[in-house]
């Protein structure tokens, strides 16, 4: 990735990131609060929904063209961004219906007094060690050999004080290491790989394709992170805010229907939602192939959302566990 692109997305990052007062300054002054859909010359509503372009947001992408949305009554408008983070201010500000993110982004969120709202699954673990989504790799000939070796040593994440660096963490101490002296840095995804090739890293918290082409590299998995916190972790979510929900209801249940009819169908053909990756993706249809995708449930599983506001409390992320019933669908 370019540098300057990179510094770029630090930048959006960060300023996504920012206190919860100034994101409720702007949900509070913005002149469209209720959302920004409207109907279309075919009598659709118009729904704008921003996702990050990743295998995890496959069935949205396959549900769209399978028509589901436009059974709803809805012409779907989706834009993409380089993280969930990013798009939480998006949603709140009423620039957007609807948005993807993870789960911890969004945990973070909701403690800080931000009107979110969880509407659909979007994608969880495997729960299978070793042949999850994603894990932590390094590089064929490293000595580290476990999630306990992971203890004291530079590890790469693609956010900092989110779900990857909290979920590694959960995985040493599964395995009987100590997490505290570890040393996170921040790279994008496809910036981990020659990282790591190069020693700048120990390791790295990958997800598909990355994984994949790391191991097709010679790199192995020593952690799958994910499935080590919590069976089947729920990992990414669609969802809205709380001024849309009220002033839209009608809307919102008429999106969770197209999501539910797009999660199910994505489950229940694996090898769609690998053709369907090309439509917005760039990945080698070698990789494609070889990808490990993950759940794509229809609910968003309690346990998770409980396990990770704990892991969040946990490791200072948060100050105090937020009411759940934002963030359970």
């Amino acid at each position: 990735m370019n540098p300057h692109v990179r510094e770029n997305l630090v930048i959006r990052v960060r300023a996504a990131l920012a206190t919860a007062s100034v994101l409720l300054l702007a949900f509070l002054t913005t002149a469209c609060g209720g959302g920004s859909s409207s109907t279309s010359a075919g009598g659709l509503t118009t729904v704008k929904v921003t996702v990050i372009p990743i295998v995890d947001v496959a069935p949205i992408y396959l549900g769209n063209q399978m028509g589901f949305f436009k059974g709803q009554g809805i012409n779907l408008q989706l834009n993409t961004a380089q993280g969930g983070a990013a798009i939480v201010p998006a949603v709140i500000s009423g620039q957007i219906d609807f948005g993807f993110s993870n789960l911890t982004s969004l945990i973070i969120g909701t403690s800080k007094g931000l009107p979110l709202q969880v509407v659909s699954a979007g994608d969880a673990s495997t729960g299978v060690q070793g042949k999850d989504f994603g894990g932590v790799i390094v590089p064929g000939n490293s000595p580290i050999r476990s999630a306990k070796d992971l203890a004291g040593k530079r590890i790469a994440v693609n956010t900092l004080n989110n779900i990857n660096d909290t979920t590694v963490r959960a995985s040493i101490r599964a395995a009987g290491g100590d997490p505290g002296n570890v040393k996170f840095v921040e790279l994008g995804f496809p910036d981990m790989l020659a990282a790591l090739a190069k020693g700048n890293v120990d390791a790295a918290q990958v997800v598909e394709p990355f994984q994949t082409i790391g191991t097709q590299q010679g790199d192995r998995i020593v952690a799958s992170n994910y499935v080590d916190t919590a069976p089947q972790l729920a990992v990414g979510v669609y969802f809205t805010s709380q001024q849309t929900l009220k002033s839209k209801p009608d809307l919102v249940k008429r999106f969770e229907a197209a999501m539910q009819q797009s999660q199910q169908y994505a489950a229940a053909h694996p090898d769609a939602v690998r053709q369907v990756l090309d439509s917005y993706t760039k990945i080698d249809p070698a990789v494609e192939k070889s990808l490990v995708l993950p759940l794509f449930p229809t609910h968003v599983d309690n346990n998770s959302v409980q396990v990770l506001s704990q892991l969040a409390l946990r490791d200072g992320l948060i100050t105090k566990i937020p009411a759940p019933q934002a963030l359970e669908q």
